[in-house]
């Protein structure tokens, strides 16, 4: 917890972002090797454009492409100015082990900044059927 407010002082803890059944989840057998897709909404905070909450998102591609299970990531803005960063994890493990080094690495330190604390919310959705 310190380590993401030292990274993004006006972000609220990830940890409680995270669904309750997230972790009740953990513990399942099934979820635990089946793909989840993390989806984070959110909004930007007052004054970050979005070519420079862009420009800060790709600057947080490599560490996040070293990360074991990682299998997609897309950002996605509808016209109202919501956010969802939708990441494909390998499992929900995987997942969770990630948020954990992502919030102790300096390149999301300012795309934390960027976004507006109080409106992100966070899921992990077990992946039922994918089209390739």
């Amino acid at each position: 917890m310190r380590a993401l407010q030292k990274l993004a002082p006006n972000a609220p803890a990830l940890m409680i972002l995270f669904a309750p059944a997230d972790t009740a989840r953990a513990g399942s057998p099934a979820q635990e090797t089946g793909p989840v897709m993390e989806v984070v909404t959110f909004r930007l905070a007052p004054g970050v454009t979005d070519d420079s909450f862009l420009a800060l998102a790709r600057a947080t591609e490599a560490p996040l492409r070293a990360r074991p299970g990682l299998q997609s990531r897309i950002l996605t803005r509808n016209p109202d100015g919501q956010w969802a960063d939708h990441v494909l994890w390998s499992s929900l493990h995987e997942a969770m082990a990630s948020a954990d080094v992502m919030m102790t690495e300096p390149a999301f330190a300012p795309f934390m900044a960027a976004i507006d604390g109080v409106s992100i919310t966070m899921r992990h959705d077990p992946i039922r059927w994918q089209m390739d």
